[in-house]
């Protein structure tokens, strides 16, 4: 069965994200106290994003290589709920949103299209 390329396109992008908030936020932290606690802050503000967007992920990377449709609709339910948890890093999750539900739609139509041809 054909693959979908939004769905690919967004578990790519979504490891890519996935990689630079983890290296981003694990990298914080040392120089003075303040700093120190000023980091820790942040990481903390962000983690249940990070969360989410890491478990999206995978939903997202399974449903794509293996054509499940419920893995991609929920990486694109986890990655709606991921922004809303961080508003201000929205943006950078909107794109994998939008490729997860287009990537679903496919899913769905291509399977569809298979049980119809046997």
């Amino acid at each position: 069965m054909k693959k979908s390329k939004a769905l690919i396109i967004s578990a790519v992008l979504g490891i890519a994200y996935s990689i630079y908030l983890i290296t981003y936020f694990a990298g914080l932290g040392g120089g003075s106290t303040a700093e120190a606690v000023g980091s820790s802050i942040a990481t903390a503000l962000v983690t249940p994003h990070m969360i989410c967007v890491v478990i999206a992920t995978i939903f997202n990377t399974v449903g794509a290589f293996f054509n499940k449709a419920g893995f991609a609709l929920t990486g694109g339910i986890l990655y709606c709920v991921g922004g809303v948890l961080f508003l201000m890093y929205i943006p950078f999750v909107i794109p994998m949103i939008i490729l997860s539900f287009i990537g679903y739609v496919s899913v769905k139509k291509n399977k569809i299209k298979a049980q119809k041809v046997a």
